[in-house]
């Protein structure tokens, strides 16, 4: 009978340390392999020459270091990479690298596909598989880190990293948790908390046990001023209506000291992006430290939404910034790959029958237009 070993990205110090005492060894040995692991991309226990050979081999019977595979590897004209990741069976997630002078972020999946359905997203017309497990999200980061030789505290490439990719993150809390500790940790990838970010749709339990359990920064995709509009555009609005999704943020900030909340605002073209809406968005956001975060619409093959004119988006921007909210538009990096916000499209084996659902709505605009 095969044993099932054990796959040491799956674990954050501490769960290593306690994996390192039930195999009889000190904690210091697990600090030791982590450095191995996130500082020098090896995952050879042979290689690791501070790590006794008796050791070595104990570790090699009962744990396996196992990074997700890379099925293809796409640079943008504007340098950006993407990687499509192969998880079990057929399924693939993306993760994608946004490189610019002062920094390098890496945008993360926690999901196959994705259960929320947001209407102008591309990754929410694949419908949903399963979460990602600790190990497969952290796996990401360490992917991109060995391509670009990043190496913690000293060759930094890699400065940050959004849980902003495939799926939501809440949804999977305890995998995200686990990866984002690996994330902020010395012996991991040494980040910073403000410079891992969470996004979320707006889980409200879940931000306030987030508030509990980690320090991160966190985003939330709003999208609309009103709980009509954005019930719309983020079905699970009606769940989590707008002025409990604020009160949850008041109270992630309340816990952080020096705290701001982003609010990621895409802008769809005559659908959320009119001068009222930015007015309503203003007495909003003065109800808590918050920033908007506009994001212009990146089409995907199949939508009914556009991308908001140019000017239209700057004038949106200066009336949120002349009643003193900080606004900044975000500039499309990687829609040559179709690696901008809101196009991540992996391989998912659809279990909600949404992809099915996308494709007749599709077939039947064209047969429409025809």
């Amino acid at each position: 009978m095969t044993t099932v070993k054990a796959n040491l990205l799956d674990y954050d110090r501490k769960g290593l340390r306690d994996l390192f005492a039930q195999l009889g060894e000190k904690p210091y040995r697990a600090d030791q392999v982590m450095k191995w692991v996130y500082h020098r991309h090896v995952t050879d226990f042979a290689q690791m020459t501070d790590v006794g050979k008796a050791l070595r081999d104990k570790l090699s019977d009962a744990i396996e270091i196992t990074p997700p595979n890379t099925l293809l590897e796409k640079q943008a004209s504007d340098g950006t990479y993407k990687w499509l990741l192969g998880m079990d069976g057929r399924n693939a997630i993306e993760a994608v690298f946004i490189p610019e002078t002062s920094r390098g972020t890496l945008c993360v999946s926690s999901q196959i596909g994705c259960g929320l359905n947001c209407q102008f997203c591309s990754t929410g017309t694949q419908g949903f598989n399963r979460n990602l497990s600790a190990a497969e999200i952290i796996g990401q980061v360490w992917v991109a880190a060995k391509h670009l030789g990043n190496v913690p505290h000293h060759q930094r490439k890699l400065t940050n990293v959004v849980m902003m990719g495939m799926g939501e993150p809440l949804l999977n809390f305890d995998n995200v948790v686990t990866a984002m500790s690996v994330m902020r940790d010395d012996l991991g990838f040494g980040l910073a908390n403000k410079r891992v970010t969470l996004s979320t749709a707006g889980l409200v339990p879940m931000i306030d046990k987030l508030s509990e359990s980690s320090d991160v920064s966190l985003a939330v995709s709003l999208h609309a001023p009103n709980d009509e509009l954005r019930t719309e555009l983020v079905p699970l609005n009606k769940k989590y209506p707008i002025d409990e999704l604020l009160a949850a943020c008041a109270r992630y900030a309340a816990r952080r000291p020096r705290t701001t909340i982003t609010f990621e605002y895409t802008m769809l073209k005559g659908v959320n992006d009119q001068l009222e809406h930015a007015r309503q968005l203003i007495k909003l956001m003065r109800r808590l430290p918050a920033k908007v975060n506009l994001i212009p619409f990146n089409p995907f093959h199949g939508t009914r939404f556009e991308r908001s004119d140019e000017d239209v988006i700057r004038a949106f921007q200066k009336i949120l910034l002349d009643a003193d909210v900080l606004t900044m538009v975000r500039r499309t990096r990687g829609d040559d790959i179709d690696a901008a916000c809101g196009q991540l499209k992996g391989q998912v084996m659809d279990r909600t029958r949404r992809q099915a659902e996308f494709r007749r709505k599709l077939e039947g605009s064209v047969a429409d237009a025809a």
